[in-house]
């Protein structure tokens, strides 16, 4: 019952959160660390956050209430505004007569009609959305045909749609038509493109007293609008104080009782069993905290553990810091070791990363991601990144690193090759040595530099690949080699020593025969058949040379 209340509260704090998110206010990191509330201030909690929360619809219902009548007043406004515009009265007896040129502010009544017209012109007027305008008006023509003079024109001010919340710019129409039933259609076409029609009047004295009277309407509404607003800031200004410490305070609470939840009756039902596995180093600590408990409550009878013996296997309590627990993270999502196994992720420290740069070598991008982290290293105590789980800088951080160290190997930077040291192959020594005339250089666009003239090769590179093969038009056949092979070896050697770490588990809980049936047959079969590609590899750039390569054989085929 008590877990439930504690989420029926954590409700009410979530739409105290996300009213305070609507009206673009950041709840803030709470400023103490407060215990968990006792059973009166609990209640008094929950009172005064439902107090809040009911303020906060009532406001903000109002707010939304007074914010769409104020809206419609505008329009209402804007509507006889330009409806004045349109419908002016004739000119008096005796003024001169007007010439008539087409203009958007003409009268659409002619004077002169008045006094030949002997059915009575209706207006509907009102507010349509700027994307309905031609829909509207295409369909009036044809539903009416053409019994009608419709008049269309943009609102001076942009004004929110309450459908979508955008700001908008409403189209103003006004309508005349003759006859009852001509009207009625007008009006269901209106309805059903959602139009806000208001009342026209047909006199201009009677507009003239409708807008001052909108006016009016218009100035109170205001005023009480404000006033609504500062209510509404000064009640969000509670919660923006007393949110961060109630929620911090409801989670310990939750928490406590969860965890009396996972507790027993003993026999009497007077006092609460709780089973639980406990770190040796840790348990002078558990004592203390519950000899403290004892105290600050005020029971009568003190709480005191007992250890239990039990066959059961114990849970695996691996402890990190915020270098290694990104690490150990990875090594969990394959498996957690069983108790009292070799835990493999202070190697992973070092082999993920390496095995990731060995995929991405390159200076350049490497020290981007380097840098990155380490920014994120430096400031993780900053409140912009301490909100979210960064527990995966410091693995990028080495990702980085290594990515810079092979990079190098790979003599590439942003995928370029650079001249760290001169490259050891010569292309004067070869032309020196070779009969390339310029009828030869005309017809051979590539150029064959062979090691085996003395002077054209002087030596390995200092450090990674010489930079003259990112020239080559053989480059990707090279360097796929050298990488497949590279990989091959690394990743034997990696596998050999994730089998090899099993020869200490099995040590370790006495069981001889797993290193006869588990890992003798596990390291036979690596061996025999990858180990010995390995060594394919090591012999075939041992034992040919550039003399006599053409004759070494292809370690796939064989």
């Amino acid at each position: 019952g008590e877990v439930r209340r504690c989420e029926e509260m954590e409700k009410t704090f979530t739409f105290l959160q996300q009213e305070l998110r609507s009206a673009g206010r950041a709840l803030g990191p709470c400023p103490e660390e407060p215990r968990a509330p006792l059973a009166r201030e609990a209640l008094r909690v929950q009172e005064q956050s439902e107090q809040l929360a009911q303020e906060l619809r009532e406001v903000s219902r109002n707010r939304a209430s007074l914010r769409g009548r104020l809206r419609e007043l505008r329009q209402y406004l804007h509507v006889l505004r330009e409806g004045q515009r349109f419908t002016s009265l004739p000119a008096p007896l005796g003024s001169p007569p007007r010439p008539r040129a087409l203009s958007e502010r003409e009268p659409i009544l002619d004077p002169s009609l008045h006094q030949h017209l002997d059915r009575k012109i209706n207006f509907v007027a009102g507010v349509i959305h700027p994307w309905r305008v031609s829909a509207f008006e295409r369909l009036l023509w044809r539903a009416c045909r053409g019994y009608l003079v419709a008049s269309f024109v943009e609102m001076p001010e942009p004004m929110e749609d309450p459908a979508t919340g955008e700001t908008i710019t409403w189209v103003i129409f006004l309508i005349s038509y003759w006859g009852e039933q001509i009207g009625q259609k007008i009006r269901k076409i209106s309805d059903c493109f959602h139009c806000h029609v208001y009342p026209y009047p047909e006199s201009e004295a009677s507009r003239a007293d409708t807008m001052n009277g909108l006016h009016s309407q218009i100035q109170d509404l205001s005023v009480v609008l404000e006033e609504t607003e500062q209510y509404l800031a000064q009640v969000l200004d509670k919660v923006v104080l007393a949110l961060p410490t109630w929620r911090v305070q409801v989670q310990k609470m939750k928490a406590i009782y969860l965890v009396l939840n996972q507790c027993s009756f003993d026999v009497t039902e007077k006092c609460l069993i709780a089973e639980v596995w406990c770190p040796v180093r840790d348990l002078t600590q558990v004592q203390d905290a519950l000899r403290q408990g004892s105290y600050k409550s005020g029971s009568s009878v003190e709480c005191f553990v007992q250890r239990i013996p039990t066959s059961e296997s114990p849970p695996t309590l691996i402890r990190t810091n915020k270098f290694t627990a990104g690490f150990q993270s990875i090594v969990d999502a394959y498996g957690v070791a069983s108790y009292q196994e070799v835990n493999p992720a202070p190697s992973a420290i070092i082999t993920f990363p390496f095995i990731f740069a060995i995929l991405f070598g390159d200076v350049g991008y490497g020290l981007l991601m380097f840098l990155f982290a380490l920014w994120m290293v430096l400031y993780e105590n900053s409140p912009s990144l301490r909100q979210a789980s960064n527990e995966g800088r410091y693995l990028i951080l080495l990702m980085g690193a290594f990515s810079i160290y092979t990079g190098f190997i790979y003599n590439e930077c942003f995928s370029k090759a650079t001249v760290i040291f001169p490259s050891a192959w010569s292309v004067a020594t070869m032309a020196n040595h070779s009969s390339w005339s310029s009828a030869y250089l005309a017809t051979h666009p590539s150029l064959t530099l062979d090691p085996n003239v003395t002077g054209v090769f002087q030596g390995p590179y200092p450090f990674g690949i010489d930079p003259i093969w990112s020239l080559a038009t053989n480059h990707l056949n090279f360097l796929n080699s050298f990488k497949m092979k590279m990989s091959v070896v690394l990743g034997i050697v990696h596998m050999g020593f994730g089998v090899l770490l099993g020869v200490f588990n099995a040590v370790h809980f006495q069981q001889r025969h797993r290193l006869v049936l588990e890992f003798l047959p596990e390291m036979v079969f690596l061996l025999a058949l990858f180990g010995y590609l390995v060594f394919l590899i090591f012999y075939k750039w041992i034992k040919f040379s550039a003399v006599n390569s053409r004759l070494a054989p292809s370690i796939l085929i064989h």
